[in-house]
């Protein structure tokens, strides 16, 4: 099944905290985890310091703990854990899906799943107002309006205010953000 996922799964990169300069990248490849760093210093001890590189199978990686915290210090513990799920082989499918398959199977979900969506799926939560997810409802609740204006007995006096009507995908997204209760 994880046949079709590129090579590499994860890559992060990120300056070491403060007060360190040194530059670091974490790679999650389908076997390995690949740890680089580089140290940056105006010491002269620190002038011939190489770049240095370590790497871990998945099995490895997992009894690794020095290892892991250097990661969890460096890149935070959410892309450790990340990193975990990963190595265990425990893909995130849905944050791999391109944007028109996602749309397609989205489509086939009720309003109210929709907006359940937003709230658990970090992919649809990032940015409410410019998403893929906004852009969707916002599509959604024009096909209804569309739908509406349709039906002979729509009082033709309406057309004027649905035209005014402010159904963009930043305001639909905001309420799919902010108040998903909106939508129900």
């Amino acid at each position: 099944m994880a046949s079709w996922l590129p090579e590499t799964l994860f890559e992060i990169v990120g300056q070491g905290p403060a007060p360190s300069k040194d530059y670091y990248q974490l790679l999650v490849t389908r076997s390995q985890v690949i740890f680089r760093w580089w140290k940056i210093s105006l010491r002269s001890e620190y002038r011939s310091a190489k770049p240095g590189e370590a790497k871990d199978t998945h099995e490895e990686f997992l009894e690794n703990s020095h290892l892991q915290v250097q990661i969890a210090l460096i890149f935070g513990a959410r892309v450790l854990d990340y990193v975990f799920n990963l190595c265990e082989g425990k893909f995130d499918f849905l944050e791999r899906l391109s944007d028109n398959l996602l749309l397609s199977i989205i489509s086939y979900l009720d309003l109210e799943d929709i907006a359940r969506l937003s709230q658990t799926s970090r992919r649809f939560a990032k940015s409410p107002s410019s998403s893929l997810l906004a852009d969707f409802v916002a599509s959604y609740f024009t096909e209804k309006l569309e739908a509406v204006t349709r039906d002979p007995l729509f009082p033709p006096q309406l057309y004027p205010l649905l035209r005014e009507l402010p159904v963009t995908a930043v305001h639909v997204g905001r309420a799919v953000g902010e108040d998903s209760s909106l939508l129900l």
